[in-house]
């Protein structure tokens, strides 16, 4: 069968270091190909190349044979290739249905047809997705059905998704299985880029590992498993270190003092009347489904977000009554908010790694200084970037130009260099791969050792089990369950989730 795509000795190099070298693959036609590897193995670099985003430096890329060069995705879309991107490229002023119209509109368009239209086609998607709502004011995993649907819309020979998965529930998740099975069938090749290997393993063809820019290995899915995906990573297996199944034999950390009550909290429809509290030298977890506010309870906690004026109930922050409207006072105070969107929320993306870290320290009341400092900048960079093992060129890289993990502990850094008490991680590992995930969670780990009272978001069950001490359930704006990390199991935890 001739592949429809193929990459010949592809390079492609930013400031003469090479992202990608080397690298042949095929894609067949009708399968669904999944592209594994580190942060900064070279995935999104390849598929941006298939999809116009960014030219090789060198070798070439065929389609159904024939040499092309594209100059830009709108040519690789009218060539039939179609990209879904990790970080979402809808237009936030535009409703649903404009976002999933735009470039293919008619001559004469009547906007009430229009939502019609894209109501038929989300629902025959199973996207649950108001399409007369503005995309600044979808959540992330909305956002992410409206992107998909855009690529099925165009009824692209070659879709390609990268990370298509990291904001869905696993209803949802479900649901868009099935739509890619349905796409295989009609003899659409997707790739799919992914850091959740069990998904490659259930849905894949064929699979390819990247490492530091080069490829490792293609082969039909069924030669690989789990342990001999992450060795071909990272050359090491992660077995005991990532998600292991304690048991009961891990230890719980006691709880320190009392850092964070909050009582009777809301904030409109999204968090009801909640009551909890966050303990020192201690991580406790917040699991919750997409909509049960898990994320909104936290947001107000560190001034993102305010609570109701009247009826918004108290919230008690080392021993002092506060009531952030920004996050700034919050920040001094001590508490700062890991963002799960690190694009639109998280960092500067043209300015240098250092200069975003640099904003961080600022930001913090341990800063006193009137004038910038370019040697005490660079001197917190370069420790920063040795302790979370930050991969670029240098600390003058722009965060735009870093992997989607990188990118995630830039952010990390620029949080921790403010010397908190309380850290929020709002799904500090989406988008990152296993190498990253084990050093992020001994980072979560070690934080908590040193005392600080640590809070972790997740809508992934096996990171909730593993990081901690003690898990808190969300459902319709409350937290409803309290579990001890021990004894706390995957049905318990759902149960609690769900009725």
């Amino acid at each position: 069968m001739q592949p429809i795509i193929e990459m010949v000795n592809v390079t492609k190099e930013y400031r003469k270091i090479p992202a990608v070298k080397n690298v042949s693959l095929t894609l067949r036609k009708g399968e669904i190909h999944a592209l594994l590897g580190e942060n900064g193995a070279g995935k999104s670099t390849i598929t941006k190349m298939m999809a116009g985003v960014v030219e090789p430096t060198s070798g070439e890329v065929r389609l159904e044979g024939n040499t092309v060069k594209f100059h830009s995705p709108h040519e690789a879309l009218r060539s039939g290739i179609a990209m879904v991107f990790q970080e979402t490229s809808l237009v936030p002023s535009l409703t649903a249905a404009q976002n999933l119209y735009l470039g293919n509109e008619k001559p004469f368009n009547r906007l009430r047809g229009l939502y019609i239209a894209a109501q038929q086609f989300l629902q025959s998607l199973n996207f649950p997705v108001d399409p007369t709502l503005n995309v600044s004011q979808l959540g992330a995993a909305q956002k992410q059905m409206v992107e998909i649907a855009r690529a099925v819309h165009h009824k692209a020979k070659v879709i390609i998704f990268d990370e298509p998965t990291a904001t869905l529930t696993p209803e949802e998740k479900g649901h868009f299985f099935s739509l890619i099975e349905r796409l295989r069938r009609e003899g659409t090749t997707i790739v799919f880029i992914t850091h959740a290997l069990e998904e490659a393993l259930a849905i894949a063809d064929r699979i390819t590992i990247l490492r530091d820019g080069e490829l490792v290995v293609t082969d039909d899915a069924s030669k690989f498993n789990r342990d001999s995906i992450v060795k071909s990573m990272v050359g090491r297996t992660l077995s005991n270190e990532l998600y292991s199944q304690h048991g009961g034999s891990r230890e719980i950390r006691r709880r320190g003092i009392k850092i964070l009550s909050v009582q009777n909290l809301s904030m409109g429809k999204l968090v009801r009347n909640t009551s909890f509290s966050i303990f020192a030298g201690q991580i406790t977890g917040v699991f919750g489904l997409i909509g049960s506010g898990r994320t909104e309870m936290m947001r107000v906690v560190a001034g993102v977000v305010k609570r109701d004026h009247f009826h918004g109930g108290q919230v008690v922050f080392d021993g002092k009554p506060t009531r952030y409207r920004i996050p700034r006072p919050a920040v001094r105070d001590g508490i700062v908010y890991v963002t799960e969107d690190r694009k639109l929320d998280g960092f500067f993306e043209t300015k240098s790694i250092s200069e975003n870290i640099y904003m961080g320290q600022i930001a913090g009341k341990s800063h006193k200084a009137l004038t910038v400092s370019r040697s005490e900048m660079k001197a917190l960079a370069d420790e920063w970037t040795r302790s979370l093992n930050i991969r670029a060129i240098n600390s003058n890289a722009k965060v735009v130009e870093l992997s989607g993990g990188n990118q995630q502990k830039v952010v990390i850094a620029k949080s921790l260099c403010q010397r908190p008490k309380l850290v929020i991680f709002d799904e500090p590992t989406r988008g990152v791969d296993v190498g990253a995930i084990a050093e992020i969670h001994q980072l979560i780990n070690k934080l908590a050792d040193d005392g600080l009272a640590v809070v972790v978001i997740s809508s992934y069950l096996p990171e909730v089990m593993n990081l901690s001490d003690r898990i808190l359930v969300a459902r319709q704006g409350r937290i409803v369950e309290e579990f001890n990390g021990n004894t706390a199991t995957d049905e318990k935890i759902m149960y609690a989730a769900v009725h």
